[in-house]
């Protein structure tokens, strides 16, 4: 047989994931002294659009009132700016390399440990309401009511744990409705809550509220100073994102096009408000800078009148707490997921490890233990917070969490031992805005930036620098610097358990996937009687062989066997045109091999791909080899799980024909790692 064998045992597993370990919480103080948690939370809210944090472009009264009142962090950053994995850091305190949870594409691991289910452990009642972002249900909440995915800005249908409700109205304003509620009538008055009220606003679109339709039209917004940046002396990643206000902005982002899904009292307000506004664009016939200043007001406005709607939600909790007597003893947090471009660099979006969309707004108002109006200066990431939810309820945090109680600071405490630099990395691409893959480390005053998949480097001198607009990485002036730099984010990405942080196709990479997948032990087999059957979505062939495959009867000549992943990470078993076939993807990059010879409508026969031990590819009919040729090693497990039968939501392969294998298929099998030829001769005579 052309496979390079070994004897191993087969372990048949239950298809399904797994339940993590529960910590066990420590004995909770009494209820009346815990404090409440309300975390409110918004998407893509830079702090630069915060009155607070010294915003020329707008005013945010009630956010500001939580600065008079409490702690406001200057120097609060993310370890991953996007939405859901920064969700997912919050959630366990730990890196998204730990959490599962690297890219928009991914699916939280619910079973896991979070900082809600230990608190739910501990006594306190739990909610979760509005923007979830996880793809799997929420988990560790007594009561839940969360948007769909992305949700829309108006007439959002919400998921719950009865099924889907549909509503009529704003999000922003329906989501507060829905915290209102559960604070007056649903929560326990006898047990402290954690509430987690998350909107959508400010995310793309930007879709304005009806009372915010025609806010700041009178005014000019001023332009960021780096609107028309050129991106020089820095890495070449910046000339290949898709981000930029003057050519990636959509008509549908600048309400050139009606909106869908609106009522027709809603749509006649919109057209109302952007129609006189758009004949009027459409007649100037822009060009140039004059056309990018003009979207960058269209935008800027939409983003800001989201916030105005957010903001004036906030004061309706905020005066409801006022009203209750549940403010003295309730903690009031303030956070957004990252930052975002706001034209800065010419930019909208967010993902990058600069200033604009590393940092992050951070309030909050304890009262009794943070001091009303106070500024804290170090650094902090969202790897800190559910440990100081715990910390700040009584309950012990596990070991396993890597971020530090921000209680000590709260109370306006300096410990000796806090931490001199921060870890950063972003894996998604190839993906949305084209943002290079990239790891590095911030200091109080330089950032040391690696982009691993193009191999360049940035180092930034923050004080000299602020606006990063020239690396300073080749400077022989900043040698000592930069070799100090290049150190700790090693420390940092040790510390953190990073430790294979450059994913890439480089022969470098892939020998070391090869030296990992030659020292492969026995292995799983995932095997499915029907297609319905196979369910699995814990397999890994991350650094592994591989071996899949099913008794087929094709009946045309086009349909996917089996496949795992999409359009960065995964595998595909095909036919084509009648002809098998097999792909691997690695970091976007496709290998295909293809059979020469055509299967017959009809006949049943087994078909079979591997990725052997040395990353080649080879595809078998029955006992023979049709197909060998060269291919890669998967080096990080595929974001979408295991189909069989089709090639459902991100695509591995590229098909001329239809993806949904018409025809019968039995006895499914993928293997990771090395088949004996023993356990293959077996699957054959079954």
């Amino acid at each position: 047989m052309p496979i390079a064998y070994h004897r191993f045992r087969v372990l048949f597993v239950t298809l399904g994931v797994l339940a993590g370990t529960a910590h066990a919480a420590a004995a909770p103080a009494a209820a009346a002294a815990r404090p409440n948690i309300l975390f409110i939370f918004s998407d893509d809210h830079a702090p630069h659009a915060i009155g607070a944090y010294g915003s020329r472009i707008n005013a945010t009264p009630n956010i500001d009132r939580l600065a008079r009142e409490g702690m406001l962090f200057r120097r609060s950053f993310c370890t991953n700016s996007l939405c859901g994995p920064s969700r997912a850091v919050i959630l366990t305190g730990k890196h998204n390399h730990l959490n599962g949870f690297r890219t928009n594409g991914d699916t939280f691991d619910g079973s896991q440990q979070t900082f809600p289910k230990l608190l739910q452990q501990a006594g306190y009642q739990t909610a979760m309401l509005g923007k979830w972002h996880l793809v799997s249900a929420p988990s560790g909440f007594d009561f839940w009511e969360v948007l769909y995915g992305q949700g829309p800005y108006y007439n959002p249908p919400i998921w719950t744990a009865e099924g889907r409700k549909e509503t009529v109205g704003y999000t922003t304003e329906i989501i507060t409705d829905t915290a209102l509620e559960w604070l007056r009538s649903k929560r326990d008055p006898e047990k402290p809550f954690l509430l987690m009220f998350q909107h959508k606003a400010p995310h793309r679109n930007w879709e304005p509220g009806p009372k915010y339709l025609d806010l700041y039209d009178d005014i000019e917004i001023p332009e960021p100073p780096t609107l028309f940046d050129d991106w020089s002396n820095r890495t070449s990643a910046c000339k290949t994102q898709t981000m930029t206000i003057a050519e990636h902005l959509t008509p549908n982002d600048l309400k050139l096009t009606e909106p869908r899904g609106l009522t027709p009292e809603q749509l006649a307000l919109w057209n109302a408000a952007y129609g006189p506004k758009n004949a009027a664009f459409r007649s100037a016939n822009l060009t140039g800078k004059d056309l990018v200043r003009w979207k960058y007001q269209r935008y800027i406005k939409d983003y800001l009148r989201c916030i105005a709607a957010l903001d004036d939600n906030i004061g309706r909790v905020l005066a409801y707490l006022d009203e209750s007597g549940l403010a003295k003893n309730t903690i009031v947090v303030y956070a957004s997921d990252q930052g975002f471009y706001l034209g800065d660099h010419g930019w909208f979006d967010k993902r990058w490890m600069y200033e604009e969309s590393l940092a992050m707004p951070l309030i909050v108002r304890w009262p009794g233990v943070a001091k009303p109006g106070s500024v804290d200066r170090h650094l902090v990431q969202n790897l800190d917070y559910a440990q100081t939810f715990l910390d700040a309820a009584g309950v012990e945090a596990p070991t396993d969490m890597q971020g530090r109680s921000l209680v000590p600071l709260l109370r306006g405490e300096t410990p000796n031992d806090w931490r001199q630099s921060i870890y950063y990395h972003y894996y998604e691409f190839p993906g949305p805005h084209s943002v290079q893959r990239h790891y590095g480390a911030r200091t109080l005053r330089h950032k040391l930036i690696r982009y691993y998949t193009i191999d360049e480097w940035e180092l930034f001198d923050l004080e000299k620098d602020p606006d990063e607009l020239r690396s300073v990485y080749d400077d022989p002036a900043y040698a000592d610097i930069r070799r100090d730099l290049l150190a700790e984010t090693r420390r940092l990405q040790t510390l953190y358990d990073d430790t294979e942080p450059e994913v890439s196709n480089s022969e470098a990479t892939q020998r070391r996937l090869r030296r990992r997948a030659r020292n492969v032990d026995p292995q799983q087999v995932f095997a499915a009687a029907s297609p319905a059957d196979a369910k699995a979505t814990d397999f890994d062939p991350t650094a592994k062989p591989l071996l899949a495959g099913a008794w087929c009867t094709p009946n045309t000549p086009d349909g996917v066997v089996a496949a795992q992943g999409g359009e960065s990470f995964g595998w595909s078993l095909y036919v084509e045109g009648g002809k098998p076939r097999f792909a691997v993807r690695n970091e976007g990059v496709l290998v295909t091999l293809a059979a020469s010879t055509a299967l017959a409508p009809g006949e049943r026969i087994h078909l079979a791909g591997a990725i052997t031990s040395r990353g080649r590819l080879e595809i078998l009919v029955g006992a023979r080899q049709v197909a060998e040729g060269p291919g890669l090693l998967i080096s990080q497990k595929p974001a979408d799980g295991l189909t069989i039968g089709d090639d459902r939501g991100s695509r591995v392969a590229t098909y001329a024909g239809p993806s949904q294998f018409d025809g019968k298929l039995e006895d499914i099998r993928i293997y990771e790692g090395l088949v004996s030829p023993q356990t293959f001769a077996a699957w054959l005579r079954e």
